[in-house]
């Protein structure tokens, strides 16, 4: 796969541009699937997913003018014939992985079957939101926004070789201020990231770059 992990979708030009060069082709030409499964255990959570599909959200993602546009729910997928959504997933140019709980996301790829499909989706651009973003480590660390809260330390899905933490030094994010980002690098035994909601982590054949208009 190719990635592009965000922490707060596509905020600015330099990330647009890394998706276009992801995608090979521009958006007006590619098809999408959003995963929005990650957001619903949160208060309010079926409100939001349904503005992230629509594009009301403030992480842009599913409103840069995509030919088509689908849903693919995590919790649907166990009852129904595998060979149906598979292909689906399989015609798709990018998968839009919507934030919230990362457990429950990291749950859901696994009992779906998703998260054996994706390492065989060579061409396929995996674009991340927060949590979506983060549950693509081998091993991540997550202290339910509570900064003085242990690191609860899992694994993740193991599609990249390093974990990241989003919204870096984010007014309403304080588990994720430069202290704790290093806190959780120095016990996460992967290389960390940690990446404001202006910038991405792009992976291409193996190759990871940095795309930021931020920290």
């Amino acid at each position: 796969m190719k990635f592009l992990l965000t922490s707060a979708g596509i905020k600015n030009p330099s990330l647009l541009t890394a998706l276009v060069d992801l995608l090979g082709k521009p958006i007006s030409e590619a098809s999408a699937l959003c995963i929005p499964t990650a957001i619903y255990p949160f208060p309010g959570g079926p409100g939001m997913a349904h503005r992230f599909i629509s594009g009301l959200t403030s992480s842009p993602m599913c409103e840069l003018g995509w030919k088509s546009l689908g849903v693919l729910e995590l919790t649907a997928l166990p009852s129904i014939d595998k060979a149906y959504w598979t292909a689906a997933v399989q015609e798709a140019d990018a998968l839009l992985v919507y934030g919230g709980d990362i457990h429950y996301l990291c749950r859901w790829m696994r009992e779906s079957g998703l998260a054996d499909l994706l390492p065989s989706l060579r061409e396929t651009v995996y674009v991340g939101i927060s949590a979506g973003s983060m549950v693509t480590a081998p091993v991540f660390g997550e202290t339910y926004d509570d900064p003085k809260r242990p690191f609860v330390i899992d694994q993740g899905l193991g599609l990249v070789d390093f974990a990241l933490l989003p919204h870096l030094d984010h007014e309403q994010h304080p588990e994720s201020s430069t202290v704790n980002v290093a806190r959780m690098a120095a016990e996460v035994p992967v290389p960390t990231y940690g990446i404001d909601d202006q910038t991405a982590i792009k992976v291409l054949d193996g190759t990871i770059e940095v795309i930021s208009e931020g920290r």
